[in-house]
């Protein structure tokens, strides 16, 4: 597998350090408000990876922080604590946002069908940790009190900025609140460690140290906790391409300062979501969510496609015109596989299937070109290998993908099913149900339909009582209902 890395700037075979395992790190998200759709495009495509390292045969044991302290609204040292930020947004305490948006995270990388890391962290939960650590990089020398603070000493270092090709934009991204001078630091790059003096004096979350009472430095967190879990020797460290300076880089000069040789050997990067109007921020207080998209009538399934539909490292734009377009290709996709029969029993050619998986496995093993590997399942629906070989190797491909294509295509076919069934009832009975709500989803409509009906005959049998029971169900479910002579018309609300 090739796989472009980060900090050789090239595309590397992807080797790990035991033969057959993958220690895999992944930056969590800040909890301290819903993750917008752009932190999503992370978190789904490092889900891709996984997948594919599984799928490829690799043991892989995946970690991932949830910075719920430490963490300023500048990702150098200055600003406001961001967890600090949301708990004045919403009058709550810190703790009460971490467990609040923690949650919310979590519940929309389920809806995306991303997978939960084997071991995931909170930050707060290992602070005598981050002590020990800081304690030892003090004692070695590469780190120093100063102000009250304990700061990383970057002159150490032979090379810090080990990323040295990032853009000016990526960089500006890194420091985007701007960098407020500190005259404790005795290098303009140093970066705490340790606050022992709180940037505001109602910090809500402090800890006793050997330094004083305080709180540690964002940057600390993700090389304890991977050094903790995953051991001194990291194959895989990925994030968004906003991670990786200042926070990545301070990441591999603490960890290789502890540890004493070099520490990950890989790193991946997604680079950003954008809007029309540039990148997507919090900042600004305006960003997309997975639930506005739900809201505006896009499975989360749509999401997934639209951003497997670009290469990770390419920046994507959104458009509600992009979503749109991808909204009718998925909707055309599982209506494709759907049409395929599985009780048929066509004698596949192996041949012909091993050449399918294998367009599958080369698109993922270029640098994991997704699209490429959306194209894969295309090839499937065209060629000539009999319905149930097709549906096994689209199900086997979306294990990786996890577009849900199989239990989309069943739900399709039972829905026509239902269909085929209510217009045998409509030419018995006479009724037409029309629907005035565009959009809805077949099962939906198909339990609606079936409810009318029901009351109908209900109705016939002068059976008002129940007929009314049925109605005020309907009304429950948003549906509103007009009578006609010989139809009824709904809609939902």
């Amino acid at each position: 597998m090739k796989l472009y890395n980060t900090l050789t700037r090239t595309r590397d075979d992807f080797v790990t350090h035991e033969p057959g395992k993958c220690r895999m790190y992944t930056c969590g998200p800040t909890v301290y408000h819903f993750a917008h759709i752009g932190n999503l495009r992370t978190y789904i495509m490092e889900d891709v990876l996984d997948k594919y390292l599984r799928y490829s045969g690799y043991d892989v044991t995946r970690c991932m922080n949830i910075t719920d302290v430490g963490h300023l609204t500048s990702d150098a040292d200055t600003g406001e604590d961001k967890m600090l930020k949301g708990a004045k947004r919403e009058h709550k305490t810190v703790m009460e946002i971490a467990r609040f948006y923690t949650d919310a995270f979590f519940a929309d990388c389920a809806k995306l069908n991303i997978r939960k890391p084997e071991i995931v962290v909170p930050a707060t939960s290992y602070v005598e940790r981050f002590i020990r650590m800081i304690e030892v990089l003090v004692d070695k020398g590469y780190a120093y009190l100063s102000g009250g603070n304990v700061y990383f000493d970057t002159s150490k270092l032979d090379n810090y900025y080990v990323f040295g090709n990032q853009s000016a934009e990526d960089l500006a991204v890194g420091v985007r609140e701007g960098v407020e001078a500190d005259d404790a630091k005795r290098n303009a790059a140093d970066f705490a460690l340790w606050f022992t003096k709180s940037k505001f004096e109602d910090q809500e979350l402090k800890w006793e140290s050997p330094w004083g009472l305080g709180y540690p430095g964002w940057h600390i967190e993700c090389s304890a906790i991977a050094l903790e879990n995953l051991g001194e020797y990291l194959d895989l460290h990925c994030g968004g391409v906003d991670n990786a300076f200042p926070h990545h880089t301070n990441e591999i000069a603490q960890s290789e300062a502890y540890v004493g040789h070099p520490w990950c050997s890989h790193w991946f990067h997604v680079l950003h979501l954008n809007t029309a109007s540039g990148k997507m921020s919090k900042s600004s207080g305006e960003f997309l969510t997975l639930s506005l998209l739900e809201e505006k009538g896009y499975d989360p399934m749509v999401y997934r496609l639209f951003c497997l539909g670009s290469h990770y490292r390419k920046s994507l734009v959104f458009s509600w015109e992009g979503m749109d377009s991808t909204k009718t290709a998925y909707q055309k996709l599982v209506a494709r596989i759907a049409a395929l029969d599985p009780e048929d029993k066509t004698e596949a050619d192996p041949s012909a299937v091993g050449e399918l998986k294998a367009r599958f496995a080369a698109a993922m093993d270029n640098d994991l070109n997704t699209a490429l590997a959306v194209t894969a399942l295309y090839d499937v629906l065209k060629a000539k290998i009999g319905d149930a070989a097709k549906l096994a190797l689209i199900a086997d491909f979306d294990t990786v993908l996890s577009l849900n294509l199989i239990p989309a295509a069943q739900k399709a076919r039972e829905a026509a099913k239902q269909t085929e069934k209510q217009t045998e009832n409509a030419a018995q009975d006479g009724l037409a149900v029309v629907c005035l709500t565009e959009g809805l989803d077949d099962s939906f409509t198909a339990e609606v339909e079936a409810l009318i009906r029901e009351r109908a005959d209900a109705k016939k049998k002068k059976d008002f009582a129940e007929a009314d029971k049925i109605r005020a169900h309907l009304s429950e479910m948003g549906v509103t209902l007009k009578d006609g002579k010989e139809s009824v018309s709904w809609e939902k609300a």
